[in-house]
């Protein structure tokens, strides 16, 4: 688009004399735009470029065809070597500049420390892993059975999961997990009270903690139990009078639960996205605040409250994740009270990335931004919560009142990571 744009029309240089081309080169359609530079040479080489910084190997396939392209240019007529040359170099520079703005995971991943001490498990002896089957992994559940051909592999329905977890981990040196974020979550729990290793195999829609850990499929994963490469992540953990819980991704009040039970109400009727569109327009209709939290004497009404485990990045085009699983930091960020609920939460989000790293939450309230403010701590505590309201953390609900206190379990556990 810039080269057929702001290229052509800046140097408008002429197509080339088609007297001297045999006629059987002729295209059946001649351009009619300006020559330099070639618009042809320039997709094909971004496009193969783009395909050799994910995968040298197709990257090595594509390039003959579009080297063929370029050179059709010339052969064709319709284009001087030097536009083909100029739309290839610009090409080649367009590939590299996405991929700056949009880094991808192998660029981003967590820093590989603080690295810890795992069992190698050569053939995955002694590791157990629970797969939750409505999480549609049977694929990845057969990579990791090749990969880790003795490992005992237990599959069973949602409602099952809390109990296998327990039962694997009486007689497991590792446990594994296979399933959503919630399903990780509860793996998570049960792997801080024995004490052992997990290994988590992706297996849900979004699979947040497994990305952010670099593991992608059961080869990374099976690598990484082989070798015994495993690190120490960070745990979050809630408490609200007799209601305790851990979260390895993301914690919210406000909003959000609310979507996520509206969301669960409709959706086994009329399908998952019909459902969060509908959520989203029952919760947001109203100006009526979900809710208000004492915060250091002063309350305070609020649209959101969001706490995540380690400081969640955005970066360029790329939605929010985490560089680093053990900063000992919770990323807290809250959307204020107040009129149109739903352009204060468009408008918190359109600014996150620009928001600054130090700004804090004021206790005067008066806040850095009208909208939104955000802080890094290392333990938060909130009073006056309003008996039921609804608390969200990896994907699960539950209800919260009075007190409600979230630290941060520095390094708590191990888990399973391919290590460069």
């Amino acid at each position: 688009l810039t080269i057929n744009t702001l290229g052509k029309r800046s140097v408008r240089r002429p197509r080339p004399l088609l007297d001297p081309v045999p006629a059987v080169r002729h295209l059946k359609r001649q351009p009619i735009t300006t020559s330099f530079p070639s618009g042809h040479a320039a997709s094909a080489a971004a496009f193969a470029t783009g395909v050799a910084l994910e995968s040298p190997a197709w990257g090595a396939v594509v390039a003959p065809v579009a080297f063929s392209v370029a050179v059709s240019r010339v052969y064709t007529g319709v284009h001087f070597p030097s536009d083909v040359l100029a739309g290839a170099a610009l090409g080649t520079g367009a590939a590299f500049a996405v991929r700056a703005l949009v880094p991808t995971r192998a660029q981003t991943g967590p820093p590989p420390r603080p690295r810890a001490q795992a069992p190698a498990l050569p053939g995955g002896a002694g590791l157990v892993v629970v797969a939750n089957r409505a999480s549609g992994s049977a694929d990845r559940i057969r990579v990791l059975r090749h990969e880790l051909p003795e490992a005992e592999l237990v599959e069973c329905e949602p409602d099952e999961v809390k109990t296998e977890l327990a039962k694997a981990a009486a007689r497991a040196r590792a446990l594994g997990v296979c399933g959503g974020d919630g399903t990780v979550n509860a793996a998570a729990g049960i792997a801080l009270r024995h004490g052992l290793p997990l290994a988590v195999l992706p297996g849900g829609t979004l699979n947040h903690f497994a990305h952010d850990l670099s593991v992608e499929d059961g080869r990374d994963l099976g690598r990484a139990v082989r070798e015994g490469e495993a690190v120490r992540v960070d745990v979050g953990r809630f408490t609200s009078g007799d209601r305790e819980g851990v979260f390895l991704n993301t914690l919210s009040l406000g909003v959000y639960p609310e979507l996520v039970r509206e969301r669960e109400r409709w959706s086994h009727r009329i399908g998952a996205w019909p459902a969060e569109v509908l959520a989203v327009l029952r919760v947001l209709r109203t100006d009526r605040h979900p809710l208000r939290v004492e915060l250091r004497g002063e309350t305070h009404p609020l649209w959101l409250l969001f706490v995540g485990n380690c400081l969640y990045h955005r970066l360029a085009l790329t939605p929010g994740r985490r560089t680093d699983l053990a900063d000992g930091q919770l990323d807290v960020r809250v959307v204020h009270g107040g009129r149109h609920p739903a352009l204060r939460l468009l408008s918190a989000a359109l600014a996150g990335p620009l928001t600054l790293p130090h700004s804090r939450l004021r206790s005067s309230g008066r806040y850095p931004h009208p909208a939104h403010a955000e802080a890094r701590v290392s333990r938060l505590r909130l009073t006056g919560v309003a008996a039921g309201t609804p608390l969200a953390y990896d994907g699960e609900v539950t209800d919260v009142a009075g007190e409600m206190t979230v630290e941060k379990l520095p390094e708590a556990l191990t888990v399973y990571r391919p290590l460069p």
